[in-house]
């Protein structure tokens, strides 16, 4: 994670705060949200065998959504949990119908509570993990943070609405944002933005909420 980020941490490897220094640091660094998203896309790839995601997507995510979104759910809770804290498989529902034991359930996120930011929550987490799934394993996915309990909704096989990924790059700083609303400031002088944000918590994160993106990035993650 270290080279791809650009800095690394003192820290030991195994130490979970030095995962904490790293991610604070990605978000920091770049003004360009999209930026830090594939950053962190390319970390999550980069713990796979370089075949192992597009092969997965033809043997098992297309001819198979079903059980490809509930072996993840369950793969998710076994590999997850020193990142993200205890969790457990449940149903979920799209579109009406349930589906059993394609979510996954963060009692209390690790990462986000750790964190106290929500941008690094959203940019650094939710959505690279679930472009990650969408784009190299073929499996949907849609993860709903609570910034209030620190659970986290993983669905598998269901893809994210546009409503919801706007309302998510919309979400409020936290009140115990470790910045203090720095972190907004900040971003709103290289973004070059015409409406000041408070320092306070009450104001959405110039790094979350919509903008126009650069040439070299795609889509409208």
């Amino acid at each position: 994670m270290a080279e791809n980020v650009g800095v690394d941490s003192s820290l030991p490897k195994d130490d979970y705060q030095g995962l904490m220094e790293l991610s604070n640091a990605l978000v920091s660094r770049y003004s360009d949200r999209t930026k830090v998203q594939k950053i962190a896309q390319d970390v999550l790839r980069s713990l796979f065998p370089s075949w192992l995601p597009g092969q997965y997507a033809i043997l098992f995510s297309r001819p198979f959504p079903g059980f490809s979104a509930r072996m993840n759910a369950w793969a998710t809770r076994v590999g997850g949990t020193w990142l993200m804290g205890e969790c457990e498989v449940n149903d979920i529902e799209i579109d009406g119908k349930i589906y059993k034991d394609q979510g996954l359930l963060v009692k209390r996120c690790r990462f986000l509570e750790e964190s106290g930011c929500a941008s690094v929550c959203v940019n650094a987490c939710k959505i690279p993990t679930q472009n990650f799934f969408i784009e190299d394993m073929g499996l949907p996915l849609t993860m709903t943070p609570d910034y209030e309990t620190h659970e986290c909704q993983f669905s598998f096989g269901r893809m994210p609405t546009e409503e919801e990924e706007k309302e998510a790059k919309n979400t409020p700083c936290l009140s115990r944002c470790p910045s203090s609303g720095g972190m907004r400031r900040w971003h709103e002088q290289n973004l070059n933005s015409n409406t000041a944000q408070s320092s306070g918590g009450d104001g959405a994160c110039q790094f979350m909420e919509t903008q126009k993106e650069s040439p070299e990035t795609h889509g409208s993650k």
